[in-house]
């Protein structure tokens, strides 16, 4: 493997595919490396004056603060953010787009449960949801004491009892964004294709009530059950209720088998965290390659985190189905730049320190990575958080760019299966969605065995290309669809990673 690799013939800086110590000179540009560098990182491939762009992927990722030699070492001493293009050319690329959604491909099936009218779940959970912080405890004490009760051993189609318990509820208004989205997140949970019975609890008293909400999404309820503490007889009353309820719903819960479904069933969340340098290179591109092939599937898939997003949303906005859907995106980044200046932050905060450490300096450059999860067919719609994901095609749902919070507004929206792209490492799992975890580099996915499902190092080795390896992530996503356990799954991760967006005032 060669020790870097360059992106474009655009680009200022190549990408160096194994550490350089001090003095090395990998570019061969005569300037030794004064401080070494790791690999991820950028070094300058020919003299960047002081103010000059700094390209990667033929996109500008900054400007350089200093001049920089030929060979040196481009990151955050000599790299910074500054204005981005703006002047956005909206649906310049969309005929480009719709020839990119692949042609001839056979039709792909997986085995879910069909939830009626077309939809498919790939788990089969009992759900317990509290409506407020209040009811916390009880539905978690009540889910421990079932899935550890043995009872699922004679039911093996239910894949156990989740609790989405969460910190909100009360002490919030009735209306506006906050509200909105909790309420998206709730119903979306309870009614999600991956949950075959749903139990509410509430304290009684709380602002987030049920029949408010079922009154606002109305449809099938005959999957819903609910109890409140006060009228429970109090907290131990409470479980002990919840216990007989889920014992009386294992059975019809239980009836539920495994058929073939359609791939266009399939509605694929994409998230990346831990990102690094290879992350616009290997992984998330590969994602980008199996969306292309669910969409010529007629499947969906669900790009977000629009704070990560900032920067190249220009590449969506080229593509964007219509003028509508493309006002919709910019809506949500005019919103974002103001309740960041609100809140005291500006958008180019981010990255992280370990995505700097793993090479990225700028969230221009972390963003245009990011987005390369979404492939290249067109932009059909943007949602806003927790929405119900009604089309196909590629759609953008605005979330934060916080991982477990961005990830509950995809499944509320009806997402069966998420992939999460890694560089640094993640310890990511979701219920009721499974989570697939793809590796950007092989020394993470040597390092972290037991949490990586797919290693796309292979592409910076020649093993593998960015297609392959997008059609292994598909073939992946089918075989968990049908009820392969993830690496996550194995390990029991997704009872902590239920996290709805709080946007508002706390009362």
């Amino acid at each position: 493997m060669a020790s870097h690799i360059v992106l474009s013939d655009r680009d200022s800086v190549a990408i160096l595919t194994e550490r350089q110590p001090a003095g090395a000179d990998p570019l061969g540009l005569g300037t030794p490396l004064s401080g070494g560098a790791s690999a991820g990182h950028k070094i300058a491939r020919a003299a960047i004056s002081r103010g000059e762009p700094i390209l990667k992927y033929g996109q500008i990722i900054g400007y350089a603060v200093e001049d920089i030699p030929a060979g040196a070492h481009v990151h955050s001493h000599n790299c910074e953010i500054g204005a981005h293009e703006r002047s956005y050319d909206i649906g310049a690329d969309l005929e480009a787009a719709r020839a990119a959604i692949p042609a001839g491909e056979q039709p792909r099936h997986f085995m879910g449960y069909h939830r009626g009218n077309g939809v498919f779940g790939t788990r089969n959970y009992i759900a317990l949801v509290a409506t407020v912080n209040c009811s916390a405890t009880v539905i978690r004490r009540a889910a421990d004491i079932l899935n550890a009760s043995g009872l699922f051993e004679d039911h093996p189609t239910v894949d156990g009892v989740v609790a989405f318990a969460h910190g909100t509820g009360c002490g919030m208004s009735d209306k506006g964004p906050g509200w909105e989205n909790l309420q998206r997140v709730l119903w979306g949970h309870a009614t999600h294709p991956n949950v075959g019975a749903t139990v509410f609890v509430g304290l009684g008293c709380e602002v987030m009530q049920v029949a408010r909400m079922e009154a606002l999404y109305g449809g099938d309820t005959s999957r819903f059950h609910g109890l409140t503490i006060q009228d429970s007889g109090g907290t131990r009353a409470t479980i002990e209720r919840i216990v007989a309820m889920v014992k009386d719903l294992l059975p019809e819960v239980g009836k539920a088998r495994r058929e073939q479904a359609p791939a266009s069933a399939l509605r694929l969340a994409l998230q990346c965290g831990g990102s690094d340098g290879y992350s616009g290179i290997t992984a998330n591109p590969a994602l980008g390659r199996a969306c292309d092939l669910l969409v010529a599937q007629g499947g969906t898939a669900v790009l977000s985190e629009t704070p990560e997003i900032y920067g190249a949303e220009q590449l969506l906005l080229r593509r964007a189905a219509s003028p509508e859907v493309a006002e919709k995106l910019l809506a949500r980044i005019r919103w974002w730049e103001e309740y960041a200046a609100m809140n005291g932050a500006s958008l180019d905060q981010n990255p992280s320190p370990g995505n700097k450490a793993g090479g990225l300096t700028t969230i221009l450059e972390k963003s245009l990575g990011a987005v390369a999860k979404g492939g290249s067919t067109p932009l059909a719609d943007v949602l806003a958080y927790g929405e119900r994901i009604a089309g196909s095609g590629l759609v953008f749902m605005d979330t934060p760019g916080y991982d477990p919070v961005s990830a509950t507004g995809q499944i509320a929206g009806g997402c069966q299966v998420l992939v999460f792209t890694t560089g640094r490492g993640s310890a990511f799992g979701s219920k009721p969605a499974p989570t697939i975890k793809v590796a950007t580099n092989e020394a993470l996915y040597r390092a972290m065995p037991d949490d990586m499902d797919i290693n796309a190092g292979e592409i910076l080795s020649g093993v593998s290309d960015q297609d392959a390896k997008g059609r292994e992530i598909l073939a992946r996503v089918l075989a968990v669809a049908s009820g392969e356990t993830t690496c996550s799954e194995a390990l029991g991760l997704g009872d902590n990673e239920f996290v709805p967006w709080q946007v508002g005032a706390v009362l």
